[in-house]
């Protein structure tokens, strides 16, 4: 049985935006908008929050190659590789809105609820001086260690036993 992807068959993508607007307000945030960086496959969300400004950069990419895996192209379909790979660049766009709108809702929960602080969840997206976000600069700066590469199932399960005592 095939796998289903969160978001697969979005299409509220506007709607979904003024949802993440109307929780990002219940925090106090203003200023806040969207930006299509369609070239790129990118949607921005900007905004305010005490006179600070935060930014924060979604890409369609990955999800599209998600979608892509899931569902991979074949020779039966009524139109081109590309057309297809076009279509699922749309779908990823309108996704990254949804979840985008999701995420706003865990996380003025998670705030208002009083599990998390306002500056712990939006950190990463505040604007420095530079104009560039603090995980930016945190990156840059290498502040914190180069993340492990992922460990697959065979590699975690071999590592399991090579660790147990004979």
């Amino acid at each position: 049985m095939a796998k289903t992807i969160p978001y697969a068959k979005a299409t509220a993508g506007n709607r979904a935006r003024e949802d993440t607007t109307k929780w990002l307000r219940r925090l106090g945030c203003e200023g806040i908008g969207f930006y299509d960086h369609f070239e790129d496959y990118e949607l921005e969300l900007a905004f305010r929050h005490h006179g600070q400004s935060f930014r924060l950069l979604a890409s369609a990419k990955g999800y599209a190659q998600r979608l892509l895996q899931e569902r991979p192209y074949n020779g039966r379909r009524r139109r081109s590789r590309h057309e297809y790979e076009q279509e699922a660049l749309e779908q990823a766009h309108i996704a990254v809105s949804s979840v985008l709108r999701d995420w706003a809702k865990g996380v003025t929960t998670a705030i208002e609820s009083r599990i998390l602080s306002f500056e712990a969840v939006f950190m990463p997206y505040m604007i420095t001086a530079d104009g560039r976000t603090m995980f930016e600069r945190i990156s840059e700066l290498k502040l914190l260690p180069a993340p492990e590469a992922p460990k697959t199932l065979g590699t975690a399960h071999r590592e399991e036993t090579s660790e147990r005592p004979n």
